[in-house]
């Protein structure tokens, strides 16, 4: 935990930001639409200065906090590109609420600074891991959107996510196809070119992070499978997606948090 050295203007803008995000997710119900779609866009904004304030820092730094802060900030771009599509999408309270937690995390918990040895490519072998970090969410997300659905269907009461059920599943596979996509593609730099990526001359070892990146994508492929071969859907393809998704976050952002809390000592 860094907060106390943490830079004025990055708790400044971190404060903002996270002031921004809690104006739709307390007062959803009391604002008019223009004006919490205004708070969560000046948020989002905010969200991204300090995103970019951390990255570009010198030293930079990164963590598990960060990493689920990123998370979160693609999840809301997502959700900002979807109601473009889908107006009656209804999920900011939930989403402001997650991005202001996550950008105060990412406070408290700045992360260590990034190995000045590293390749390059490293930025992009993260961007794609972060990335199909923000997909899976997305996906569970949606899921659970899907979920919330199905009991308003079953109690005979109007869908609260604001979109049919099946247009909600449609687009949680769709998350969770693109993410395995993504997912597959940083798995394999990562086997292939782990020496020249660290640029520390270590071939890809089987530690905890690679046994639960890999156990996470032998579940997605799972649930691809079922759904493409089986027809799977409803409870049972959320389970499967949500045991992956658990096992995703435990490979990278929950061995940092081991890392860098408990043993308090650089990843």
């Amino acid at each position: 935990m860094i907060l106390a050295s943490a830079p004025f203007p990055s708790v400044v803008l971190t404060l903002a930001a996270a002031a921004a995000y809690a104006v739709p997710a307390a007062g959803a119900a009391r604002l008019s639409d223009r004006a919490a779609r205004i708070a969560m866009l000046l948020g989002w904004f905010l969200h991204a200065m300090v995103l970019a304030w951390g990255l570009l820092s010198d030293p930079p730094r990164f963590g598990f906090a960060p990493a689920l802060s990123v998370t979160a900030w693609l999840v809301l771009t997502v959700y900002a590109v979807e109601q473009q599509m889908f107006p009656k999408l209804e999920a900011r309270w939930a989403l402001a609420g997650l991005g202001a937690a996550a950008v105060l995390l990412a406070l408290v918990f700045p992360g260590s600074e990034l190995p000045a040895t590293a390749s390059a490519w490293l930025p992009l072998h993260w961007a794609l891991g972060i990335a199909s970090y923000g997909l899976f969410a997305a996906a569970v997300i949606h899921a659970w959107l899907m979920t919330r659905a199905e009991r308003s269907i079953r109690h005979a009461a109007d869908a609260q996510a604001g979109l049919p059920l099946l247009t909600l599943e449609r687009l949680t596979f769709r998350f969770a196809t693109a993410g395995f996509i993504l997912l597959s593609a940083t798995l394999l730099a990562g086997l292939l070119f782990s020496e020249s990526l660290y640029g520390q001359g270590r071939p890809a070892r089987l530690d905890h992070k690679m046994v639960f990146s890999i156990l996470s994508w032998l579940v997605f492929a799972f649930l691809l499978l079922g759904r493409a071969r089986f027809g799977w859907r409803g409870r049972k393809a959320v389970r499967v997606l949500y045991a992956g998704s658990l096992l995703l976050l435990l490979a990278y952002a929950g061995s940092r948090f081991v890392l860098e809390v408990v043993l308090k000592r650089p990843a």
